[in-house]
């Protein structure tokens, strides 16, 4: 099923979202469908709508660790940068080349991309 943006709601809680479940099986076929929820109210949703079993926690622990990971790499990237852009040129250009070429990855049998790539 293709992704489905949905209207966002300014009202919070159980009751909206169990009716913006109702309504999306009422317009559209969602047997197949996954739900990535951020919340309780959703949860508690789902299981009002029995679409408790459409959860699919997996890519959303993905992308969770994505952002911590993001969000860590910028703050350390302010932490170190004073201000001009030729200095955050040579940061970024030394990051890079730090983690492409020196930092081992767990993924990759702890070897940095470029050896597990067998680019070096």
């Amino acid at each position: 099923m293709p992704i489905t943006r949905a209207r966002l709601s300014e009202h919070r809680g159980t009751d909206p979202a169990t009716s913006f479940l109702r309504e999306l099986k009422e317009k559209h076929r969602v047997s197949d469908a996954e739900f990535l929820v951020d919340g309780m109210d959703y949860l508690t949703a789902l299981a009002k709508t029995d679409l408790g079993n459409h959860l699919d926690y997996t890519d959303r622990n993905i992308v969770e660790k994505l952002f911590q990971t993001f969000t860590m790499r910028i703050e350390r990237f302010h932490e170190t940068w004073n201000g001009s852009q030729p200095s955050a040129e040579r940061w970024l250009t030394a990051y890079t080349y730090y983690y492409n070429h020196l930092r081992s990855h767990r993924s990759l049998d702890n070897q940095p991309p470029v050896e597990a790539a067998g680019l070096s």
